[in-house]
């Protein structure tokens, strides 16, 4: 593989990634929270949703769950139920006063690490429970590569990693930008409104990808 590839390949997927998508939405849904760091954990852990599907696809599975429907149809409604279930949670913690919204200058450190670690382990899952995601991996990363070559799955790797860490860095800018928006007085002062806002953003981003056809 040629550097030119590789910058063919880097611009790219920097141009997919600065279009704002779902993960864009998951990201600035945690962000609206109130902590910098709750979009920058939901952009690692979706991060590291990209290399379980960089070497799901590597290994072959994502193919064998896009070739089936019913697979791909568990993985998809998975998915959007765990999305769905977020929503819903966020939604009744507003209506209840019992917002996971975050002053950064209030809640003690361990509180912070308890809800940091949940952002991230909801972002591996919302990234691994995402056909598209596979699909993408599959349809968009074989362009750049010979596959009848003996180096093919070096490549892929290769490739699945520059992928990964451009797509996380455009997230961190998404979760930046996030921060800078909703990190203010008046955004805490409407904490329960918010945190309901989030709730809604993912109910529809679950009920997107359940109604997302094969």
């Amino acid at each position: 593989m040629d550097l030119n590839t590789l910058l063919v390949f880097g611009l790219a997927s920097l141009s997919i990634n600065l279009i704002p998508g779902p993960d864009v939405v998951y990201i600035v849904s945690n962000t609206m929270k109130g902590q910098l760091k709750l979009g920058i954990e939901a952009a690692l852990g979706l991060g590291a949703g990209y290399l379980l599907h960089t070497v799901a696809a590597v290994l072959g599975l994502s193919a064998l769950i896009l070739s089936s429907t019913l697979l791909f149809s568990i993985v998809k409604y998975i998915g959007a139920a765990y999305l769905l279930y977020l929503g819903v949670s966020s939604i009744l913690n507003a209506y209840r006063g019992q917002s996971s919204f975050i002053a950064s200058d209030s809640d003690s450190d361990s509180v912070n690490d308890k809800v940091i670690k949940s952002v991230f382990k909801q972002g591996v899952i919302v990234s691994i429970f995402n056909p598209k995601v596979a699909m993408f991996f599959l349809a968009f990363l074989p362009q750049f590569i010979d596959i009848s070559s003996a180096t093919a799955t070096k490549e892929l790797v290769v490739l699945g990693l520059l992928f990964t860490v451009l797509a996380t860095g455009c997230n961190v800018v998404y979760a930046c930008l996030g921060h800078v928006m909703f990190n203010n007085a008046q955004a805490r002062k409407y904490a329960r409104g918010i945190e309901a806002g989030s709730g809604f953003i993912l109910l529809g981003l679950g009920t997107k990808v359940a109604l997302s056809d094969h």
